[in-house]
């Protein structure tokens, strides 16, 4: 072990961010003025950070074998850094590939997608609230505005969405993966669309029926703790979004989900797939142990596809994509909105999850979440990542109809209708 040191502080010498790093015999070494400090209970965590196995770092943080002390901006500076190489640009080789797709196949049946999906949501509806927006909406915001707050970025997405859909008075609309019915509810009130949100946490869907009762709105807007293979196809939409929820899909089921979009869609209709995206062609996860940190303590199942993946699989579903938008550097500012806020109330994040998790679990999830909201802004900044909005068409074959000739459906082929 001693060997390693010299490795160790060599690599910390050369950051731009002073590091001081704790030995689990007591020991300190370090740059003065340093602003981030590693503090190491056990030599294997150590021999991790001589590898720079950044993702099994963060592990050793949430299972409490390494404390950090600093501001978490300082601590992803510190983080790029020390990346051996750009983790996005990991190859794989065929035998890799065909793990890849077998382990999709296996991971997304009914039951495990609904597992997978209470292990994230169902935290606590309360940690959620500190800090997200007010109407806790928990995707990637939209400032339109350099000046806009989280929450007018956020309702800006919710109308840009809107917006992109055309949504019309009376129309029957769909929302995959409702959250906490932000998007739901904002195309009931401002559009005036008979909205249908489903979702697969049971938190989140508490939740929502509550303010649909509030707000009055029984009639015209409901939430279903459903799966969307199991949604009826008799009844078609006129139009359905769906907002950060084919990461989940996973890569063996993508030509089944949009297949299933196809069927729930009026000819004639419009989808629009909001999601993060791969940023490498073929997809596989972030190197230096990133991804497997992300698949162990964030979202098990998630899988991300390059934007040419999702595009070919909505082809071939027989949706013409008609827009498509990256919002990727809206993603990292957002993402530092929640990671700054979360910060801003961190003792009071641990009592909220104490309380609904116990204190060995809620300093788990607290120190997962503190790496997850600041290391997903790196990765949305750094480009590895990115965050597509895909707007897509199910023609009618009315070459006559509709807003222009050949259109074969309401999407009238030029963008200034979203910012009227």
């Amino acid at each position: 072990m001693p060997s390693l040191l010299p490795k160790i502080e060599s690599q910390l010498s050369s950051l731009q961010v002073p590091v001081t790093l704790q030995l689990p015999d007591g020991r300190q070494f370090g740059r003065p003025g340093s602003r981030v400090t590693l503090a190491f209970t056990e030599w294997s965590a150590l021999a991790k950070l001589g590898a720079r196995q950044l993702g099994a770092i963060g592990e050793a943080y949430v299972e409490g074998k390494v404390q950090i002390q600093g501001a978490m901006r300082d601590l992803i500076d510190v983080t790029v850094g020390l990346l051996p190489h750009n983790p996005a640009e990991t190859t794989g080789s065929w035998w890799a590939r065909l793990q890849r797709r077998a382990k999709s196949r296996g991971s997304h049946s009914l039951n495990r997608d609904a597992a997978q999906i209470e292990f994230h949501y169902d935290v606590s509806d309360d940690f959620y609230a500190l800090w997200l927006d007010p109407r806790r909406v928990y995707s990637c915001a939209y400032f339109r505005d350099e000046g806009m707050t989280l929450a007018q970025a956020q309702e800006a997405k919710l109308d840009h969405i809107c917006r992109k859909l055309m949504l019309q008075p009376g129309e029957r609309y769909l929302d995959i993966g409702s959250g906490w019915g932000a998007l739901l509810l904002w195309a009931a009130e401002h559009y005036g669309v008979d909205a249908t949100g489903i979702t697969l946490s049971k938190n989140q869907h508490a939740y929502v029926t509550r303010l649909i009762e509030e707000k009055g709105l029984q009639g015209r807007v409901r939430v279903e703790l459903r799966d969307y293979r199991k949604l009826d196809e008799a009844q078609p939409f006129d139009k359905i979004s769906s907002v950060g929820m084919f990461e989940h899909v996973g890569s063996a089921n993508m030509g089944a989900y949009f297949r299933k979009l196809h069927a729930l869609l009026k000819p004639g209709g419009l989808v629009l797939n909001h999601g993060i995206t791969s940023g490498q062609l073929d997809y596989a996860q972030l190197g230096a142990g990133l991804g497997d940190f992300i698949e162990k303590y964030i979202f098990p199942g998630g899988e991300l596809l390059h934007v040419t993946r999702i595009l070919r699989e909505t082809a071939a579903a027989g949706l013409e994509m008609v827009d498509t938008e990256n919002l990727r550097p809206h993603y990292a500012r957002t993402l530092w909105n929640w990671s700054d806020s979360l910060e801003a109330r961190f003792d009071e994040a641990r009592e909220v999850l104490v309380r609904s998790s116990g204190k060995e679990r809620a300093e788990r999830v607290l120190r997962a979440y503190r790496l997850y909201l600041a290391g997903s802004a790196m990765s949305f900044e750094q480009g590895w990542i990115a965050l597509h909005q895909m707007l897509a068409a199910r023609l009618d074959g009315k070459v006559k109809a509709g807003p222009l000739h050949g259109a074969q459906s309401v999407y009238p082929f030029v963008r200034d209708y979203i910012y009227k």
